[in-house]
């Protein structure tokens, strides 16, 4: 039996990595949400690798902690390692990434939402939407509660008609045996959403006590201690180590003779799996001139003696799986403490998305995280947080905010998906950013705060801190720009000592540290500053300095993307009224219906030649409008 149980201003649907973060920015932004999850034990849980970060997701992180988000605050303080990935490589592809105390971080998280005076965390099975007049207005549970609200945010993981397959067993489930979601899923079919079907897998566990861990390679976190978030101050320095092993010729063999019964390879699979996560046997199978793969053995957390095997994903038989672990060293007798498994779920086709992640179809309905066709927390965190705000904006009668693809990794995200979609589960890679050199780990901060701040997720007291920093770095390259290093002896030993050419005259500071072998320390040793500036001033005046050129050509480059930016699209434009059009390009863009002239240029299928008869389209004002009737 059906009853009223409470009205919100937002609603999110699910409490993974994207629903906290949606739940927290509505809520901060004054909207009072419910936040409606299968299973409250199960709050930001890590379904699969224990870790946070990464190339380019680890970026993602750090623009969610300057747009006001939670996931850097949260692994700060419950991590068991970190370190800071390519150090020898340029800034654009430096990276954070932490070892999680997986329960933790879920039980750290959760009493952040249960802290939270606008939330209410609920236990419950939502089973359909409640629509009117093509307009989202609220939720019905398994038990018969409708709560009402001005918006919905769904984020239902990889839940939606979950199915979990290992050898020849299947069954339906959610992640790590939870209960799937299968009525809400009938339900999006029911409403025109069309929907595709993903794989993602997981490697087994193994008891700690029984890996002979001097036939591996030891993986320490940094000595340097580091952090996510910028309000961070005080660190974790007592770190646990992951170890390094390989697969073996006999690995190999093994997982040969048995393809057969690979659900992957027998067709009971019927999802698209990740390219980047491959499972061991797509790995053997594909990289077969390879000798071997590497294995990392990564702790779950300080109280468990379950070790996560990164790289060993698979959906063999649980005793194929168990004689695969003894042939790898250090894993010879090693007890399997979970088996591993593959889980195809159901997914949004995500160009039924506008770019703030609200679907076309229902209005004040948006979707975010691996729903969307994504896979990785920090995928998941990004759009969360992102839908969130704009949920939460929409519920309080203001304005959308869309990140662009300029500004954030989360805007190459979210322009990925819903102007090129994805037929395989989307993973961020810094290759996917045109402009990664400005989308870099260490000036996120001075990207996002900015915005943070604006729509009242970032404090008048850590803005204040924020626009100190901003000051400290442009006087000091001013100072530097001003200052002549002349050749004194200690100038030429400095220059010398570093493995650079002595100089033969006076150079200007600046120009002095634009040299490859001298950095921020050489020159603060020469024309030290009168005040002491902190390790992450100084490293953006180094990095803004030594890549002046760059930075400044990618800037003309995001000038010229602006400009097609503001070229506007109107939203029910008539693409049937203009001629010239190639009808791939006319059926795509009725498809994606971008907002500008910029997004309609990145659909695959549109060419240069439709987008300039879409401008003169545009620019000759006579704008043919399809029917709302």
């Amino acid at each position: 039996m059906e009853y009223h149980a409470g009205s919100y201003d937002v609603i999110v649907i699910g409490a993974g990595h994207a629903g906290v973060e949606a739940g927290l920015a509505s809520a901060r932004l004054g909207a009072k949400t419910l936040m409606i999850t299968i299973n409250l034990d199960m709050v930001a849980f890590m379904p699969c690798n224990p870790s946070v970060g990464g190339p380019a997701k680890g970026i993602v992180v750090r623009e969610i902690d300057a747009l006001g988000g939670e996931m850097g605050k949260n692994i700060d303080k419950t991590h068991i390692q970190m370190r800071m990935l390519n150090t020898g490589k340029g800034p654009a592809v430096r990276a954070l990434r932490a070892q999680a105390d997986k329960f933790l971080y879920q039980h750290e998280m959760k009493k952040t939402i249960e802290n939270e005076p606008n939330i209410t965390l609920l236990q419950g099975m939502v089973e359909r939407l409640i629509v009117e007049d093509g307009v989202c207005k609220g939720v019905l549970t398994q038990t018969g509660a409708i709560y009402e609200s001005k918006t919905v945010v769904i984020t239902t993981g990889t839940f939606l008609r979950g199915k979990i397959i290992m050898g020849d067993l299947q069954y339906q489930s959610g992640p790590n045996n939870q209960q799937p979601s299968i009525k809400l899923s009938e339900h999006l079919e029911e409403l025109g959403f069309e929907l595709a079907r993903f794989k993602t897998g997981t490697p087994p566990r193994v008891n700690s006590s029984t890996i002979d861990y001097s036939k591996t390679e030891i993986q320490p976190g940094d000595d340097t201690p580091r952090a996510f978030s910028y309000e961070t101050t005080e660190y974790i320095t007592d770190q646990l180590p992951c170890w390094l092993t390989y697969t073996s010729p006999e690995t190999h063999a093994l997982i040969d003779e048995n393809l057969h019964r690979s659900p992957m390879y027998s067709g009971m699979i019927k999802g698209t799996g990740p390219r980047y996560c491959p499972s061991i046997e797509d790995k053997i199978v594909r990289f077969n001139d390879k000798p071997r793969h590497q294995i990392f053995l990564e702790p779950e957390g300080r109280n468990t003696q379950e070790v996560y095997v990164q790289g060993l994903s698979t959906s063999l038989p649980e005793e194929v799986q168990r004689r695969i672990l003894s042939t790898i060293p250090g894993l010879e007798n090693v007890q399997m403490m979970r088996a591993g498994y593959a889980i195809e779920y159901d997914a949004i086709v995500p160009t039924q998305l506008w770019p703030t992640l609200e679907t076309k179809k229902v209005q004040n309905l948006y979707t975010a995280g691996q729903i969307n066709g994504t896979s990785g927390y920090e995928e998941a965190a990004g759009q969360g947080i992102m839908a969130g705000i704009n949920a939460g904006l929409r519920a309080t009668g203001k304005e959308d905010l869309i990140l662009s693809r300029s500004d954030a990794y989360i805007g190459v995200l979210i322009d990925d998906l819903v102007t090129k979609g994805t037929n395989e589960p989307y993973r961020l890679l810094t290759s996917r950013a045109e402009y990664r050199l400005l989308l870099r780990h260490d000036n996120a901060d001075l990207r996002l705060t900015e915005i943070g701040h604006e729509i009242g997720l970032i404090s008048q007291e850590r803005y204040e801190r924020f626009q100190e920093k901003r000051q400290q770095i442009e006087a000091e390259k001013e100072r530097l720009q001003s200052i002549i290093i002349k050749p004194t002896a200690l100038v030429q030993e400095t220059i010398k000592n570093a493995g650079g050419t002595e100089l033969r005259d006076g150079i200007r500071a600046a120009d002095l540290l634009k040299r490859p072998e001298m950095t921020y320390e050489h020159v603060h040793l020469l024309v030290p500053p009168e005040t002491e500036l902190g390790p992450d001033v100084a490293e953006q005046v180094e990095i803004q300095v030594k890549y002046e050129g760059y930075i400044q050509k990618s800037l003309q480059q995001v000038d010229r993307l602006k400009k097609m930016e503001n070229k506007k699209i109107p939203e029910n434009i008539d693409y049937d009224a203009i001629h010239g059009l190639a009808n791939e390009a006319r059926q795509k863009l009725k498809e994606v219906r971008p907002l500008s002239v910029a997004q309609a240029s990145r659909i695959s299928g549109v060419n240069p030649a439709d987008v300039s008869i879409l401008l003169v389209y545009l620019e000759q004002g006579r704008i043919a409008k399809v029917s709302n009737d």
